[in-house]
Parts: structure tokens; sequence; C-alpha cells
């Protein structure tokens, strides 16, 4: 087996709860209080709206339970990249650390922090325009410097906010099912359930497009796989943390879709006032003040979002510069708190940049297609390692292989073909992204640039 240079040298200072919470804590962001409203704008039915989610928790649990196979037998600093690179060569890993760096996480962490600042805003109205990004530059620059003082720091930081943020998604259900319930929009919803459902090419399409905005709010469960480098036990705890934290957010998503659906007619969800479900399914209990309420909740979950996108991002390029596909000191460490500084520095300045364009929230849209034909790719290295390696050892193996992962694998390139069919405007500039690091690539091999 390829080794990662440098692995031995990190702080194993991660246990089974940290694990589960950066997990958690990356899925968890505003995404489950604001797309709904354009989910049910799209496919125009409860049952629908419910089936996104459902179909969503169920291929993102066969993927984390399969990822756990990968991770347990490669529990290195890197992680996606590092399956990528053992089963299909350089090539396809650079162009996954490719896209990661320049969109994929760098985005991400610019588009919440961004969120954060919105939803500060609430309380500090001077906060607007351009002050929306200087506020997001400073969240991103703080939690940077927090995560180089070591992985204990950011864990311990991840693990309060996530905490938190579980008790708010679930406060807001426990409150929603037993203040909120709402006989007319129950009515509405559930005596009419599977209006405009049917099994026509036309709904399915349309539900498979919708599920763009559930796959990503559901997104980054993988970024615990970065960090296999810095846990006390990887080959337990990375499959159980996977299981485990995919299974608490799935199921909190879909309790969180039947208040709404409990509270708020149908109409109401998808005219939410700037998509703010979750604001408004709250101010029908609370009144005026859940906009304040729902605002430090939210504050909350990007705030601990941001932080564990930072804190497991870095290691992928860490990875990478060992490998000489980045630059050389960004897989230097830190020789007092054992992190890659330099690599969460760089990180930083890029999430900055984007930040500063604006242009993020765009870029994201771009990537759709990339994040979820990489998952592909990683869960198709299952097949090919079993084949190429049947030595390695696995001290886990994907739960039901090969049907559930080949389910997945399907089920996934359907919803690709969909985009590229119904969204050509988002998938064929992901795509361009993902190709132009093809002669980066080889220009980096060939001339060793900084590596």
């Amino acid at each position: 087996m390829a080794t990662n240079a440098g692995n031995s040298n990190l702080v194993k200072g991660l246990g089974l709860l940290d694990a589960t919470m950066i997990v958690t804590g990356g899925m968890i962001g505003s995404g489950i209080f604001i797309v709904s409203a354009d989910i049910a704008r799209q496919v125009n039915s409860p049952a629908l709206l419910l089936a996104t989610w459902v179909i969503t928790a169920i291929l993102t649990l066969i993927a984390a339970l399969s990822y756990g196979e990968l991770a347990a037998a490669m529990p290195q600093a890197g992680g996606q990249y590092i399956y990528l690179r053992e089963a299909f060569g350089k090539l396809p890993a650079f162009l996954f650390g490719w896209t990661f760096f320049v969109v994929i996480q760098t985005g991400t962490i610019a588009a919440v922090a961004v969120a954060f600042a919105k939803f500060a805003g609430v309380f500090f109205p001077a906060i607007q325009g351009r002050w929306l990004q200087i506020v997001g530059i400073a969240v991103i620059a703080l939690l940077s410097w927090v995560n180089t003082k070591g992985v204990r720091t950011g864990a311990i930081v991840q693990n309060i906010f996530t905490i938190a943020k579980v008790v708010a998604l679930l406060g807001l259900v426990v409150l929603g099912l037993a203040l909120g319930r709402n006989e007319t929009a129950i009515q509405a919803n559930f005596g009419n359930f599977w209006a405009n459902a049917d099994w026509t090419w036309a709904v399915v399409s349309v539900t498979g497009v919708a599920m763009v905005g559930s796959l990503f709010s559901s997104d980054s469960w993988n970024n615990i796989t970065f960090l296999a480098g810095e846990m006390r036990n990887p080959k337990r705890d990375l499959p159980l943390s996977l299981a485990i934290g995919v299974g608490l957010v799935s199921v909190l998503y879909l309790l969180a879709n039947i208040v709404y659906l409990s509270v708020l007619p149908l109409a109401a969800i998808q005219n939410a006032p700037q998509d703010r479900v979750g604001t408004a399914v709250v101010q029908s209990f609370l009144g005026l003040g859940a906009e304040k309420w729902m605002a430090a909740a939210i504050m909350i979950s990007t705030f601990g979002c941001v932080n564990g996108l930072i804190l497991a991002g870095a290691r992928v390029y860490y990875a990478m510069a060992n490998d000489g596909l980045f630059f050389k000191v960004c897989g230097r460490l830190d020789p007092k708190s054992k992190t890659p500084v330099i690599s969460i520095a760089v990180q930083c300045l890029w999430a900055c940049g984007l930040t500063l364009t604006g242009k993020y929230g765009d870029l994201l849209d771009y990537v759709i297609f990339a994040v979820l034909l990489f998952y592909v790719m990683t869960i198709w290295g299952i097949f090919v390692l079993r084949r190429k390696r049947p030595e390695m050892e696995r001290p886990y193996k994907a739960f039901g292989y090969p049907v559930l992962p080949f389910l997945y694998i399907v089920f996934a390139g359907m919803i690709e073909i969909l985009l590229l069919l119904y969204k050509p405007n988002y998938t064929w500039p992901g795509l361009i992204i993902v190709l132009l690091g093809i002669p980066v690539y080889y220009i980096w091999k060939k001339n060793e640039v900084l590596a």
C-alpha cells in the first residue's frame, strides 16, 4: 500500500465522539432551514417533498457505510483523496483535490461564513452589503487561527457547536410537533398527500433534479475521512462515526420536514419569505420573536459548520503536498501543534478571496455534478480495490456489498444524467472546472512547480 508521508507525525487526538461530531457538524449548516422551500416549489407535492429527503437519506447512508470500508482500510490523512489515488491513480485523485481546493471546500466555507453574517444581521442591522463579506472573512480567519492551535482545539470547538445545533434542530422538531401543529395544514398536506405525485417521467425527473438541494444540505459527511490520520482508533471509529452521524442527521432532517408539513400548508412552504421555512414555522407558534430565535440557531449552526470544514479540508492539501501534487510547504507540520498550519493558511486565503468575489454561490451550483461524480468514483473504487488488492486488511467491509454500493452508483448516476439533461447551465461549468485540472496536473508533474 502506498503511504502518506508525514502521517505518523500527526497527533492521534480524535475519538469516536469527536469523529461523530465532525460528521454531524459538517452536515448541518443552514440548508435544512431553507432549501425545502425551493424543493417544494419544484415538486409541488407533500409526498414528493418528503420523498426527496427520504431518498437523500438512503443514498447518503449507503455512501457513508460504503466509505467506511475504505476509511478503515486506509486510515490516512487526506481520506477520499487517498482512496481515489489507490484505486485509480494520481490523476483522478488530483482532479478531486484540485476541484476540492478551487471550489468545493473553499467555496462552501465562503458561502457558509457569509450565511453566518447574514443571520448576524438580524441582531446587527449594519451587517449588510460589503459588511457581509467582511464579517464572513473575519469568521474564516478566526476559525482558521483556532485550528492552527492543534487538532484537539479544533475538535473541542466542533463538539460544542455541533451539540448546540443538534439541540436547536431537535428543539425545532419537538416544539413544532408539540406547539405548532396546524390542523388546516395537516389536512391540506396529509389529506392530499400524493397530490401531483405519480411515476411519469416528468415527475420522476423533476424529483431527481430537486434532490440537488437535499443532497447538498446532507453533504460534507465525508470530511471525517480527511482526519483519519489524527484518530486514535480509526479502524473502528471511522465506520461507526459515519454511520451514527449520517443516521442522526438524516432522521433529524426528515423530522424537520414532517414538522414543516404539519405547521404550514404546502403553499406557505413554497412561498416562505426569503425561503426561510424554519423561521416561518417557528414564527407560527412563537410570534415575531421567532426570527431572532432562528437567526441565533442558524448562527450557531453555520459557525460550527465553518469550523469543521476548515479543520478537515486542510488535511487534503497536506496529503497532496506529500505526494508532490500541491505546494510543498503545505506538507509541513507545525513543530508545536503538529497541525498543517500552512495548509490551513492557504485554504483560508483562497476562501477569503472567494468571499470577496461574491461568486461562491454560483461556483457551488456549478460543482454539484462534480461532487456527486467523485462520490460515485470513490464507491466504485471499493469494487476496484477488492479486485486489485484482495490482500488488503479490511477491518470493516461495506454493508450490503455488492448490492447497496452498486445501487448507489446506479441511482447517483441517474441523478447525474438528469442534471446533464435538465440543468446544463449547472453541470457543464462544473465539468470544465474539473477538466481544467488535467493540464494543471501535467504542468505540475513536468515542472515540479513548488513541489
